[in-house]
């Protein structure tokens, strides 16, 4: 996908006070996000082959998604913190790279041990990537912060969605080294982000001057503690949401094979639709939360999924594939929110916030991933998602967040 050229970029139309969006930018992000994600998301949409062809059990599974979670979620706000201080254009091409590795790697696993190598080098590129593509997502936004994370976000999970289905008709009918076709995405996804590296390059020494001007470590009209305070509550809100996510996106095609008889190609696309409707979820969000208010977006898409979470086990295959629809596009809207009110409480720290929010998700879905999965052999996959349906009730906490909006000048990093 071309990216603009410095003439192209200034050819866009700038808003009074900033630059205008460079929406061939945010696409060429999105798009890179999405092969990116795609690739991620076909490790839970190969879990019933992993788990016959190496004879694992839930505990098992769930440590697969741990060591990718692991691995990503504690490098990400090293890369942020590191690339807040000296940024590297072309690292999210050197992190595609080391998702390539993986994913041939993967293609060719003999044994448990080297299926974790590979989810460790696959979460090893997802770390790199994501502080630094949420940077030049912000840097391409002109002033339209929520817009820009939603655009970018959206590519991710409508590429998560995309593999489950990809795994149904590619991998499931032919085997596990059918997986090595996927590696045509990430050699995709490095040209992209070559390409938007370059777009970075350009303007380094611009970003460099304006975080000079405006960087400060706290919210200028909140105190520390109510800073602090904040993004705790925001973190309480990502371990709800991500736990939750992980019931779904790990054991949500077990659910469906051993409490509908569905087979593993229909739970695959039936864990399309939910990842399908997580996608359309986060293109909301941040559009809602630049006009609204990010704190009412917050409320609505965490609290707002409890009354469909707490019906869900109780219903047949029908409603359960219906009442997902719902739960993945409210659910998803809430992270966009999150990260750009996340950025405003600590100006000047763009990469180091991004890194430790994603970060932060990345390693609640892997141990919630790991903690269901033994949560489910001590009892059931039944009663998992009896237990999950009330994660969402932690949106209650959302009432302790400040209203940034009331403040006459917002901050921007």
């Amino acid at each position: 996908m071309a990216v603009p050229d410095d003439n192209a970029a200034a050819a866009v139309a700038k808003p009074a006070g900033g630059q205008g969006t460079v929406l061939k930018v945010l696409l060429a992000i999105s798009v890179s996000h999405m092969l990116n994600d795609t690739i991620q998301s076909l490790l839970p949409a190969l879990y019933p082959l992993l788990k016959a062809a190496f004879k694992l059990n839930f505990a098992q599974v769930g440590l697969i998604t741990l060591t990718f979670q692991a691995t990503a979620s504690l490098l990400q706000p090293v890369v942020g913190i590191y690339t807040d201080r000296k940024p590297k254009p072309y690292s999210l091409a050197i992190g595609m790279g080391c998702t390539l590795v993986g994913l041939v790697a993967l293609s060719f696993a003999r044994h448990y041990g080297m299926v974790l190598a590979s989810a460790a080098l696959v979460g090893l590129g997802s770390s790199v990537f994501h502080p630094e593509a949420s940077r030049m997502a912000k840097m391409a936004s002109g002033g339209r912060h929520g817009f820009a994370q939603s655009v970018f976000q959206v590519g991710g999970n409508f590429g998560t969605s995309l593999g489950p289905l990809l795994a149904a008709a590619v991998v499931v009918p032919r085997g596990q080294a059918h997986i090595l076709w996927f590696s045509l995405l990430a050699l995709a996804g490095i040209i992209v982000l070559s390409r938007v590296g370059s777009w970075y390059a350009g303007r380094l020494a611009e970003m460099r001057r304006w975080t000079r001007e405006h960087e400060q470590m706290w919210h200028p009209h909140l105190s520390r503690r109510k800073v602090v305070l904040s993004v705790v509550v925001l973190m309480a809100l990502i371990f709800s949401k991500y736990f939750y996510l992980a019931s779904l996106t790990s054991y949500y095609t077990f659910y469906l094979i051993h409490k509908f008889n569905v087979g593993v190609q229909g739970a695959q696309i039936c864990l399309f639709v939910f990842l399908f409707s997580v996608a359309a979820g986060t293109l909301i969000g941040g559009p809602l939360g630049d006009r609204f208010g990010r704190k009412y977006v917050i409320w609505g898409s965490i609290l707002g999924v409890a009354p469909f979470s707490l019906i869900l086990p109780h219903v047949n295959l029908v409603w359960t594939i219906i009442l997902t629809v719902p739960i993945g596009v409210i659910l998803a809207s809430a992270f966009s929110a999150i990260l750009v009110y996340a950025q405003e409480l600590i100006p000047g720290r763009t990469g180091t916030v991004a890194g430790l929010f994603f970060g932060f998700a990345f390693g609640m879905g892997g141990l919630g991933s790991a903690a269901l999965g033994y949560l489910a052999d001590r009892t059931s996959i039944f009663f998992v998602y009896q237990v999950c349906g009330f994660l969402p009730l932690i949106g209650l906490l959302t009432g302790f967040l400040p209203n940034l909006e009331k403040f006459s000048k917002p901050v921007r990093s």
